[in-house]
């Protein structure tokens, strides 16, 4: 019997292989006895009701119990050679009009439900062949016409079959639309559910998963990323000002705006943490080093103009504490993937990058945003960086050089306070902020005296 389908609760049932078979050589065997009794049939044929009714089984030990079993479209198969079988019955029994006609239809609609057209195709050049081969060995019948119990029986056992087999037909749509359905209600169940989930995961990564592209194992790799922290500075003050209520739904609207404006440039939001929020560029999609780093310092001076914004509409609400977010980006190989257990894990990143970012972060003034050397130069053609010098930092073997974001060169209009120049031979890089008036006079002096030389070359 053809294994149950299962969708839910729902049973398929299938359809009806050897019960079927089982039917229509039983309606056959009923055909001979009345054949043979109404002397229309030759008395030898009368041996053929043991082959009837011994087949069905045969069939299904074969099937069911040995090497055949393995074999590719093995129903079909087998229907082709019931074909063979009734197309050598009608022609050995000589063509009698309504036995034969019975028997066809009982063929012709049992391939037509198995395999469609083509099956009933290759039943039909099947069936003639046998017949054929039968007559052609036998001979006709010495009259066509049946006698009135033969041809009420045939017809009966035809009838019966085939509405034995439309009823399975039935039931198996019947459960096969109720299956779909489910289907489709659990699918939504799915879609819904996968949507509450991804709160909790990057939208990246979640994609990543639901799409296919990566596995939920325990699994790293190393990549070159860039790394994000922020975190706003008095922040610890005004939760010792604030009820815990209204310091959540300030602290939840900060962390909406920032992802919004996180996932627009492209970022995959690791954690949340108090106050703090760790963001990388570059995994599980990247689009080159360089524009993963400008994208991470483009959405830094972005959330660094927004918070000017959310401190207007804080302060609107009775909120007088001046709340600045300070920012930290580092550039380098980490270890990026799912840590943890089989049962929980997480996606994040571990690395001496990780903790240079955040030391940046710890170090940055308030509305500062500070970056790492490697940073800087991926970023230094589009963003006006000033120098800072150098930190010491645990992990790293030489201190390592820092710079200031200042903003976007295109943003920084004619009367900019930085001015920076380079070419071969030659480098300018001025901070009027701080220049103090002893320092002046003999920048001026440089100057000149570089313009004057500059001057006797084109001469």
């Amino acid at each position: 019997m053809v294994p149950e389908a299962q969708t839910g609760t729902i049973v398929i049932p299938p359809m009806p292989d050897y019960k079927g078979r089982i039917l229509a050589y039983a309606a056959t065997s009923a055909v001979i006895i009345a054949g043979v009794h109404d002397r229309v049939f030759q008395h030898w044929v009368i041996w053929l009701l043991i082959g009837a009714l011994l087949w069905p089984h045969v069939v299904y030990y074969l099937t069911r119990h040995t090497l055949l079993r393995r074999s590719p479209r093995i129903r079909h198969k087998m229907l082709l050679v019931d074909c063979a079988i009734g197309g050598g019955f009608i022609g050995v029994t000589g063509l009698v009009a309504t036995p034969s006609v019975a028997v066809v239809l009982m063929l012709m609609f049992s391939c037509l439900i198995v395999g469609g057209i083509r099956q009933w195709f290759y039943g039909v050049l099947l069936l003639s062949a046998a017949a054929f081969a039968g007559v052609s060995a036998v001979g006709l019948a010495e009259s066509p016409d049946s006698p009135l119990l033969l041809s009420m029986l045939s017809l009966l056992a035809t009838g019966l079959y085939i509405c034995m087999t439309a009823y399975y037909a039935h039931q198996q749509a019947r459960a096969l639309m109720m299956a779909k359905t489910q289907i489709q209600n659990q699918r939504e169940q799915s879609i819904a559910l996968s949507h509450k989930l991804s709160k909790y995961l990057s939208p990246q990564v979640w994609q990543s998963i639901f799409t296919g592209e990566r596995d939920v194992r325990l699994e790293t790799q190393r990549k070159k990323l860039v790394i994000f922290f922020s975190d706003i500075k008095g922040f610890t003050e005004l939760s010792e000002e604030m009820e815990p209520e209204a310091l959540t739904e300030l602290l939840n609207h900060y962390f909406n705006e920032m992802s919004e404006v996180a996932l627009k440039y492209g970022g995959t939001i690791d954690k949340f943490v108090g106050d703090s929020i760790m963001i990388f560029f570059g995994d599980p999609t990247s689009r080159g080093q360089r524009e993963d780093a400008f994208a991470c310092a483009s959405m830094a001076v972005e959330m660094r103009k927004h918070m000017k914004i959310m401190r207007q509409r804080w302060r609107s609400q009775g909120i007088k504490t001046p709340l600045e977010i300070r920012m930290g980006i580092s550039t380098g190989y980490t270890t990026v993937g799912n840590f943890g257990a089989e049962n929980r894990m997480d996606y994040t990143i571990i690395g001496k990058e990780v903790n240079l970012a955040s030391r940046l972060e710890s170090l940055a003034k308030p509305g500062e945003i500070l970056v790492s050397y490697e940073t800087f130069s991926l970023i230094k053609d589009r963003i006006m960086c000033r120098d800072k010098g150098e930190i010491t930092v645990k992990g790293f073997g030489r201190p390592v050089p820092i710079y200031e974001v200042v903003d976007f060169r295109r943003d920084l209009g004619p009367n900019r306070r930085f001015l920076e120049h380079e070419r071969s031979g030659f480098a300018l890089y001025l901070d009027s902020d701080k220049v103090d008036e002893a320092e002046r006079r003999s920048i001026l002096t440089a100057l000149e005296d570089a313009a004057e030389r500059l001057r006797q070359g084109d001469s």
